[in-house]
């Protein structure tokens, strides 16, 4: 440190204004939001074709049922497609492993929800929640059980028709349960404009992510 002429003391390096502080935090690199996307917008395409095959009244009104039906097939297949691009991004690797892992904080974040505690301190979480990262384990397992299920039932030829009987049995409900749990999904997100922001530009405000993902 040195003085200078007319200054009280030494002076020090200076200190960055507060202003200048970012006040936005990097949450999504711009492969997740891909992934995210591609992968919402099959899904929709899956679900939309399902209930024009199945809803009476929608399969009168878009009618093409060949159309539909081969549009819903590909759309399954390509279902994992996105997940698996993604997996060349060092990023998107990273948050499948914060997905994967159940911290303590999750069981605390769990045990708020169900005391309906809706103070953020009583709602530990890291990047993720522990809603988020259940979602994130059930729709995974849910898209491989409809893919498994999809394929039985298109290549009638090669399965037993006891097999093929339980498959559309398997494959019709659990389409419906994605359904629902899909628009609770649209709906949390719907509730919350800087997750939503944070999906869409990559970056969130660093007050939300300190009062939503504090072990964050």
């Amino acid at each position: 440190m040195t003085s200078t002429h007319g200054s009280a003391g030494p002076t020090a390096a200076p200190t960055p204004p507060r202003s200048e502080v970012p006040a936005r935090r990097r949450r999504f690199s711009p492969a997740e939001r891909w992934v995210h996307r591609t992968t919402a917008a099959l899904t929709l395409l899956c679900i939309a074709t399902a209930a024009a095959l199945y809803v009476p009244q929608l399969a009168e009104f878009v009618g093409r049922r060949h159309l539909v039906v081969t549009v819903h097939e590909w759309s399954g297949l390509l279902l994992p497609v996105p997940f698996l691009l993604g997996l060349g991004s060092r990023a998107f690797r990273a948050d499948l492993r914060r997905l994967n892992r159940f911290a303590p904080h999750d069981r605390e974040w769990l045990r708020a929800v169900r005391r309906r505690d809706r103070w953020a301190s009583a709602r530990p979480a890291g990047k993720f929640n522990a809603g988020q990262k259940i979602y994130a384990a059930w729709i995974a397992g849910a898209v491989l059980v409809m893919l498994g299920t999809g394929l039985l039932m298109w290549f009638t030829d090669l399965a037993p028709l006891v097999w093929r009987t339980s498959a559309t049995f398997v494959h019709d409900w659990l389409a419906l349960a994605v359904g629902i749990v899909v628009a609770g999904h649209i709906a949390m997100a719907l509730a919350d404009p800087e997750a939503r922001r944070g999906m869409r530009t990559g970056s969130v405000e660093r007050q939300w992510s300190r009062d939503r993902h504090s072990k964050w």
